[in-house]
């Protein structure tokens, strides 16, 4: 069976404001099948934005999911959460779910996973998804070594990523919110 291939995508916590972002890439084996997938969703009315990497229909059944659990907790990002990843360990169908999220407010950032994790970040910068781990590197390093904001730090670090990750593109959707 051919997967669908990922994706990159970046959260940065920085000054107040939470910037994430994902590059545009679906690819099925070593064929790119499209350029400009927005794999970046935004709850306006709860000021809450999600990140999404693996299988695109997965991740879409997962946003709705999680949309209806911040709306059942009234825009509480860390019980919406963990109650997402209680359900999707647990329940037979969704166990067979193959994509990681993630998940933020102005304050809160969380990876959920299908096998109950939900991961906060120590320095306020999550990644996912095949190139995921040279956004991160690349993120900590401009957070660390520069005045940039939150969604410079993003955009340089997705495009750091896209150079070195041959399933990730610089066709990027950036989300910012603010406190």
């Amino acid at each position: 069976m051919v997967k669908f291939h990922g994706t990159t995508i970046l959260c940065v916590q920085k000054d107040g404001i939470t910037a994430i972002g994902g590059d545009g890439q679906v690819s099925m084996g070593n064929t790119i099948l499209k350029h400009s997938a927005k794999k970046i969703r935004k709850i306006e009315s709860k000021n809450i934005v999600a990140g999404f990497a693996g299988s695109t229909a997965d991740a879409m059944t997962l946003f709705q999911l999680f949309e209806k659990k911040v709306e059942q907790f009234r825009g509480n990002l860390s019980r919406a959460a963990v109650e997402l990843a209680q359900d999707w360990r647990t329940d037979r169908m969704l166990r067979r779910l193959e994509a990681l999220m993630i998940v933020a407010d102005p304050k809160e950032a969380y990876i959920i996973s299908g096998t109950g994790d939900v991961v906060a970040s120590d320095d306020g910068i999550l990644a996912i998804g095949s190139g995921g781990n040279f956004a991160l590197a690349a993120a900590r390093a401009l957070k660390k070594h520069s005045n940039l904001d939150a969604k410079t730090i993003v955009e340089e670090s997705l495009k750091i990523a896209a150079d070195i990750c041959v399933y990730t593109n610089n066709h990027l959707t950036i989300e910012v919110i603010k406190e």
